[in-house]
């Protein structure tokens, strides 16, 4: 098979797993949800391999412990969640009416300094940005409702995604070899140098990262709970979780709770408490946390993955967000092999490669 033939095999068959994806995006959560859960937790069932138990044997176990503390997790903090989060949406309106008066004694001040035709210009820009704002947060909240806990999705999540987990935990390295006797011949080496990049790179991000942003969460829910701020909760584990976008979390999460903290507080030391935590949490995530968990280079630019997250959850909803980051990953390790292979052609040496001059040399230097 010509080199032509085989690119036009591997598009047409890129081409028909995305219209797959596109088509079922709507019942391919839980077996994504699961596939993501058994690759996290593939390392743990190795170790317990090693030490001598069965993988059926360690599949049981790391399932039934990861159920165990996923049920302690969601009876001790869902419910507070759920009354933080009732509460903030109860307190929404209070809270742009608060800001609309802040605002206003703040445009009170310009008006002494600015022309009048220019303050009614910002007054009225101002009102159309709150309104739009909160539209915007009312068609949020709707299509979380809509589309992220209706019934149904929640029913698979808790009840099909385990079971997907278990069989591909058990399964993970019959799959990995039945992958592996797929790959064409020719090319087995090679790829498998990619794919072992491709896992080094999800696993220094994903398993890494992943644990960070739990502990930033349950670090900054803590703080931001015993500083006194209301909704502390609920703030610090989005905080947490939005840390999966490399620095976008605590930036989100200090404007939030400064914000509110101002509103909430007369004094200034409860607004520095609270924006003491995440600076806090920066330096815990900066000097403990990232070089233990994550490590120094692990492939992928902070804004390769924020521009993955947005397009696939843009292309294919929360599922392609899910899948954003395994596929960046393989794009990036192929931009990087691309780059290796032309940085040694003659596409980027032209007729001065230093292989040709090498074997020049070596023959010339070659007695007769």
């Amino acid at each position: 098979m010509t080199a032509e033939r085989q690119i036009r095999f591997w598009l047409i068959g890129l081409v028909v797993f995305l219209l797959s994806v596109f088509v079922l995006r709507s019942v391919l959560l839980p077996f994504v949800a699961g596939m993501a859960i058994a690759y996290f937790l593939d390392p743990v069932c190795d170790k317990l391999e090693a030490i001598g138990l069965s993988r059926m044997l360690a599949t049981t176990v790391v399932t039934i412990t990861f159920l165990l503390i996923l049920i302690v997790a969601l009876v001790l903090l869902v419910p507070a969640l759920i009354g933080q989060v009732a509460d903030l949406i109860e307190s929404l309106p209070k809270l742009v009416e608060a800001v609309r008066g802040q605002m206003s004694k703040l445009l009170l001040m310009i008006e002494d300094r600015v022309d009048p035709a220019s303050v009614a210009s910002l007054k009225d820009a101002f009102g159309d940005s709150l309104k739009s704002v909160t539209k915007w947060l009312s068609r949020f909240a709707g299509s979380l409702i809509d589309g992220g806990v209706a019934f149904a999705n929640l029913v698979s999540l808790l009840v099909i995604t385990p079971v997907v987990t278990f069989y591909l935990l058990r399964d993970w390295d019959r799959i990995v070899a039945k992958v592996d006797s797929w790959l064409p011949r020719p090319q087995l080496e090679t790829i498998r140098r990619l794919a072992k990049e491709v896992d080094e790179t999800l696993a220094g991000f994903i398993r890494g990262q992943g644990t960070v942003c739990l502990v930033l969460g349950g670090f900054y829910a803590v703080g931001l709970s015993l500083s006194g701020l209301n909704f502390g909760l609920v703030l610090g584990m989005i905080a947490g979780l939005l840390s999966f976008i490399p620095f976008v979390g605590s930036i989100i999460g200090l404007i939030l709770s400064v914000g509110l903290a101002f509103f909430q507080f007369d004094s200034w030391g409860p607004i520095a408490l609270v924006a003491g935590v995440f600076f806090a949490g920066q330096i815990l995530e900066g000097n403990i946390l990232t070089p233990k968990l994550v490590g120094e280079k692990i492939g992928l630019h902070p804004v390769w993955v924020i521009f993955g997250l947005l397009a696939g959850g843009a292309l294919f909803g929360f599922v392609g967000m899910l899948l954003a980051l395994p596929v960046a990953a393989v794009i990036g390790v192929g931009v990087r092999f691309a780059l290796s292979e032309y940085m040694d052609s003659r596409y980027y040496y032209g007729i001065n490669h230093p292989r040709e001059f090498s074997s020049k040399d070596s023959q010339e230097d070659s007695p007769e």
